[in-house]
Order: C-alpha cells, then sequence, then structure tokens
C-alpha cells in the first residue's frame, strides 16, 4: 500500500502583494511550500502532487529546480474555487494510487511536521478510518474551521463563518491537513456542492459525505502547536519567520550550541550544527547548510548550501554552496562564491573573494585577493593584491598553483598558465607562461622615467583652477 501526498498551492495570496504564488513567499530564506515538502520527506512520504494556479510557471521553474528526494508532478486549477476543487485537479494523479492512503496539505502553512504527519497516518490505520484530520487547540479559533466530536470520531468539520454560536466556542481547529484512503476520497470527492457562504467547494464537505455512507472519521490533536499556522499578508507572514525563528534557536539551544546574543540570527529549516560550536549576532545559515562541532560563527556570516567542518572560525564571511574542511580560519570580510573547496587548515585574511577554486591544506591568503577558477595546492603563500585573471572577455581559463609555492604581492596570474611546486613570483609581477617548479618569475615592464613631465602636467592644472575661481 502506497502512501501519497497532495500539496495545495494555488492561491495567489493578494495581500502579499507579490507577483509570485503565495506559497513561494519565505520563511528564514525558504518557500513556504519547501517546508511543507520537507516534511514529507522527512516523513518517508516521495510520491508528491502539487496543484498550481496563479502564476503557475514559478510553480513548475521551483519544482524543477528543487533538489528533491521526492518524485514531484504539478497538476493546474485554472479557477480557484476552493479546497475541495483543488484536490479534484488531482484526479489522475489519486487514481494511479487508489489503493493507498493521500495526506491533503496546505503549501502555506510551513510548520506541518514529520512526527505529526505519522502520528495521524498511525491513528488513521488504528481505526481504519476513511479520513483523519489533524487538529489543534488555540486559545483564539477566529478564522479557522471548527472540529465537531461524537463519542467515537467526529460528526464533521463547520468552517468559520457557517458557525452557530455553539460552534463559534468551539477551540478544537482544522488544520487543514488530512488523511485520506485514496478509494474511499475519490467516491466522494465529485459528489461535494458549493453549498455555502463563498460559494466554493469545501473538502470538508468530504467528512460529512463519507460518514453518511457509514465511513469512519476522526481527529489526531497535533502537538505542534503551530501545526495550523499560515499567513495572508506580509505581517503575517513576518510572524511565521519570528516563529520559526525562535523555535529553531530554541531547539539548537537545547542541543547545546551556545549563541553570545541572538539580534539578527536566523538559522534554516534544513540547517545542522554540531556540538561545542559558538554563534554570534547576525549570523544568517541558509539552505542544506551543515556546521561542525566546536566552530565558532562570527558576526554577520552568512553560509548557504554550505559544508563547514569542525573547529572552523569565521567571520564576517559570506560562503554559498561551498566546502570549508576542518581547522580552516576565515574572514573578516571574506566571499566565497559557488564551487569553493577551502581545504584543512588553510587561512583566508580580510577582504579575500574566492570563486569555483580549491585551495590547498595550510595554505595562506592574507589579504586583497582574488582567486577565481584556480586549482591551488598545499602551503602555498599569497601575498598582498594578488589576482588569478581568470576572464578575457570572451572565456573563462583556470590557474594551477603546486604545492608550496609562493606568490609575490601585487601578482596577476594571466590564465591559462602553472605555476610550479616550489616556485616563487616576483612582487609586481604579471606571468602569463608556466613557471618550472622551484624557478622564480619576475615578469615587470621596463621603467621609463621622464623629466619634467609631471611638472608640466601641474602647470596645466593649476592654470584650469585658477580660471575657476
Amino acid at each position: 500500500m502506497e502512501n501519497n501526498v497532495v500539496i495545495l498551492a494555488g492561491g495567489q495570496g493578494k495581500r502579499m502583494k507579490t507577483d509570485k504564488p503565495k506559497v513561494l513567499c519565505n520563511v528564514l530564506g525558504e518557500p513556504m511550500i519547501e517546508w511543507v515538502i520537507t516534511a514529507c520527506e522527512n516523513a518517508k512520504l516521495n510520491k508528491i502532487c502539487v496543484v498550481k494556479g496563479f502564476a503557475a510557471e514559478k510553480i513548475d521553474e521551483y519544482v524543477d529546480n528543487r533538489q528533491s528526494k521526492a518524485e514531484i508532478k504539478t497538476v493546474m486549477q485554472q479557477e480557484r474555487l476552493g479546497t475541495g476543487h483543488a484536490v479534484m485537479q488531482a484526479k489522475d494523479f489519486l487514481e494511479a494510487h487508489k489503493d493507498g492512503n493521500t495526506l491533503i496539505l496546505c503549501g502555506d502553512a510551513p510548520f506541518i511536521d514529520a512526527d505529526t504527519i505519522n502520528e495521524a497516518l498511525e491513528l488513521h490505520k488504528e481505526k481504519g478510518c476513511s479520513v483523519t484530520v489533524v487538529t489543534s487547540r488555540v486559545e483564539n479559533p477566529t478564522g479557522y474551521g471548527r472540529i465537531v466530536r461524537t463519542d467515537d470520531g467526529i460528526s464533521g468539520i463547520v468552517e468559520h463563518k457557517d458557525c452557530n454560536p455553539a460552534q463559534l466556542a468551539i477551540t478544537e481547529i482544522n488544520s487543514g491537513c488530512y488523511w485520506f484512503k485514496t478509494a474511499d476520497l475519490l467516491d466522494v470527492l465529485f459528489e461535494i456542492k458549493p453549498d455555502n457562504a463563498q460559494g466554493e467547494y469545501y473538502l470538508t464537505d468530504c467528512i460529512e459525505l463519507l460518514i453518511a455512507k457509514g465511513k469512519t472519521a476522526d481527529a489526531c490533536i497535533s502537538h505542534n502547536p503551530n501545526v495550523a499556522l499560515g499567513a495572508n499578508d506580509r505581517r503575517g507572514l513576518l510572524m511565521l519567520n519570528d516563529i520559526a525563528r525562535h523555535e529553531i534557536i530554541g531547539k539548537f539551544l537545547d542541543e547545546g550550541i551556545e549563541f553570545t546574543c541572538t539580534d539578527g540570527v536566523s538559522i534554516g529549516n534544513n540547517v545542522t550544527i554540531g556540538a561545542g560550536t559558538v554563534i554570534h549576532a547576525g549570523v544568517v545559515l541558509r539552505g542544506n547548510t551543515t556546521i561542525g562541532k566546536n566552530c565558532m560563527l562570527g558576526n554577520n556570516c552568512i553560509i548557504e548550501n554550505t559544508t563547514v567542518g569542525d573547529n572552523v572560525n569565521l567571520n564576517n564571511v559570506q560562503a554559498y554552496e561551498s566546502v570549508i574542511e576542518d581547522d580552516v580560519k576565515i574572514g573578516p570580510y571574506v566571499q566565497l562564491r559557488p564551487n569553493s573547496h577551502i581545504k584543512r587548515g588553510a587561512k583566508i585574511g580580510d577582504f579575500v573573494e574566492i570563486k569555483n577554486s580549491t585551495v590547498g591544506e595550510g595554505t595562506a591568503v592574507a589579504h586583497l585577493t582574488y582567486i577565481g577558477d584556480s586549482d591551488v595546492g598545499a602551503n602555498v603563500n599569497f601575498g598582498c593584491g594578488v589576482v588569478t585573471v581568470n576572464y578575457d572577455g570572451d572565456k573563462k581559463f583556470r590557474t594551477v598553483i603546486g604545492d608550496n609555492a609562493f606568490i609575490g604581492c601585487n601578482t596577476n596570474l594571466i590564465a591559462p598558465v602553472r605555476v610550479g611546486k616550489g616556485a616563487y613570483t616576483a612582487a609586481g609581477s604579471t606571468i602569463t607562461t608556466d613557471i618550472p617548479d622551484n624557478a622564480l618569475a619576475i615578469e615587470r615592464g621596463k621603467a621609463v622615467v621622464k623629466e619634467g613631465y609631471a611638472e608640466k602636467k601641474l602647470k596645466a592644472r593649476t592654470e584650469k583652477f585658477e580660471k575657476k575661481k
């Protein structure tokens, strides 16, 4: 029996004032739908159908570019006529998985979690339910559908705008998450009618239809107090970001991670951090980032989709899609652009940029240097102001620097070029040819001194200045 997921992602979210679908608005740097899909993957649910609508091409682009464990397909909802109508668009997907159970999720409710999904599925199977609703108890249920319970399950869900006074007092709410027996869902899905204040097809009406057919319906109260939370405008989205930020920081505090100050600290949902690491103010960790043990992340680091080893010290570093091995020290004011690999024990100083390059073990890049499209060996020393000149205006080329080389201050290495093992370049050289192992390369233009040139230039500038007075 194969379980699957349908994610409702067709909403525009007009109050967000954006040209992209609401589900692509970010919480801690990740689209809300990414949080939902990640929860499904963590729950071992890998067959997913996303129902798209507004700006559908952006949903397709997101799915196509995502590094996914799951098999994700999309279907179109041309008109947005309610949750039931959205699920109807996934008919072919549901029929292809008719023998299993289907989880229905809202793509703009990012705090669904794998534990809640699995606990609800366990109850669903244990009681032989046709439908199991994930619910939450809240102090202020305004705007949410209310759960109407019976002695042996539930009798239905009433949308807020359709509640009578007694139902408005109910504090158990619908999270918008449901487990259905797929065959039973298909049996009633196309029987629902838009007989409500909104003139929409409510998915919740399937519950009463199933009960009327003698099927069992129940509800699983989530231990996650935020499971039902979503956002309809930017204020609500900011609230979700604040909640997520504090929840994740709290989780890492419980795991022994030290925060000297949480001002400006933002850690994504998929980030992992090793024990003994210390995080300072303004640190942003995003995407599939892994931080090792006993690291020091100084102020204002931004680390995205990057693997950081143990005992690494970063200070005012921006790193994207890169690898930093153990015992590396970097910063301040350093940028690692994608596909940079800094090997064990290397030291990268201030105002250095590295892109699509490998920097070998124990290599020192002190300051004011650009290393692009380069393969640098171990124990290399870079003087101040070195540039690997990788672009000729048309194509990019690589620079190769052997172990134990010494690159003098203000050296330009014009790629493609190879510096041999143990080779030296003299300060101020522009190297255009390969350097053999253990050689010294001096490549400077001949100095030409023109006597009196500056005096004439100064006289002209002075006369021009006097005329302006």
